[in-house]
């Protein structure tokens, strides 16, 4: 009998509210709390926190930690001081892309390493042979909240013992602050394309973190809400608009955080594919209502030039999607086609991210 999907130490609060719950890779994501549209614009307009505990944390210990998570990692990691984070591809020694993430730089012999998918034990142990350092999955004892939304600040600032002000961008404080009275690590990071921060409390508190924050009027959105705002903005997922170890990080338009000389293992194999790679990640504005599903074909003039990724239905943008093309089809304004029931729909590509493409939202 299949073991059953791990639950947050924050389901039981959550469930008492009504949401639901869906399985994903043995974890169970909050869905929604039952308004998936509303749970969208609270993101977009308002302020609104996501129960993020099966992100995959772990801490990296000792004076080659942080030499070690360069090992694996595509941005450069060597000019991120104490309390600033990084995000970007692991990749192996080949150059292929195995996770996208954040790493998170405490010091030269401390750091945390965020990854979707746990199980890199033998992997680590192989790319860090010969360095001081020692990982451990933090996963279950790290819970993390993520408030996000244009006025996370003006609601979260208050309830917190420093100025959430001085945090900039991909930012967070090493020690622990006070949030609502529970001690907890506030980072300046999220995945919807709005300004945004996240809490990680002790696994025991998680629940009064949850409920001093729904006092103070912030909303709650899942997995249905989210879907939708980072299609719009371009953010990648796992398992949808790339597989482990079938690409690189060029295939899903990485350019601006594979730093060549940082010092990664895979760098190498990289060079020649950075000038001229095969593959890149746009999003297609589609023609009509209806959305075509999950992996539907592209093509152009009847030939096949690529797969949609993740397809959503915006309510800024009409239907929409992240697509893997091939190069010389990804040009901005290029005409394809989608496959769409037994017939095919018009689709124009765009820029990865429609929404706010320099990303001047969640850095303000």
């Amino acid at each position: 009998m299949p073991d059953d999907p791990i639950r947050s130490v924050l389901y039981d609060v959550q469930a008492e509210e009504g949401a639901t719950f869906e399985d994903f890779d043995g974890w169970l994501w909050t869905a929604t709390l039952g308004d998936p549209a509303a749970e969208y614009e609270a993101v977009r307009t308002g302020v609104a926190m996501w129960d993020v505990y099966p992100l995959v944390k772990w801490e990296l210990t000792g004076s080659g930690a942080l030499e070690a998570a360069q090992r694996i990692f595509t941005n450069d990691l060597r000019a991120a001081g104490r309390g600033r984070a990084r995000y970007g591809a692991f990749v192996d020694a080949h150059g292929r892309m195995l996770d996208d993430g954040v790493v998170y730089v405490h010091g030269p012999d401390h750091c945390w390493v965020m990854t979707n998918q746990p199980g890199y034990e033998g992997w680590f142990a192989e790319a860090f042979d010969g360095l001081d350092v020692a990982f451990t999955d933090r996963t279950r004892e790290m819970p993390l909240i993520s408030v996000q939304g244009p006025r996370s600040r003006e609601v979260l600032g208050p309830l917190v013992d420093r100025d959430l002000s001085e945090l900039p961008y991909f930012g967070f404080w090493p020690e622990r602050a006070t949030v609502a009275g529970v001690p907890a690590w506030v980072l300046r990071t999220g995945f919807s394309g709005e300004l945004g921060f996240e809490l990680i409390p002790n696994p025991a508190q998680a629940v009064d973190l949850w409920r001093a924050l729904r006092s103070a009027g912030i909303g709650v959105f899942g997995t249905h809400a989210i879907e939708v705002a980072r299609i719009e903005s371009g953010m990648i997922v796992f398992g949808f608009d790339y597989q482990a170890g079938e690409g690189t990080p060029y295939d899903v338009s990485f350019d601006r955080v594979v730093k060549l000389d940082a010092g990664f293992l895979g760098a190498d194999a990289l060079r020649p594919i950075a000038t001229d790679p095969p593959r890149r990640l746009r999003t297609l504005r589609i023609d009509g209502a209806e959305v075509p599903e999950y992996g539907a074909a592209v093509t152009k003039s009847g030939e096949p030039v690529g797969v949609l990724t993740s397809p959503a239905a915006s309510p800024r943008f009409g239907v929409i999607g992240i697509a893997m093309l091939d190069t010389p089809s990804a040009d901005e304004g290029t005409n394809v086609d989608v496959a769409l029931g037994e017939g095919t729909v018009p689709a124009v590509v765009e820029a990865l991210s429609v929404y706010d493409p320099s990303k001047r939202r969640p850095r303000s």
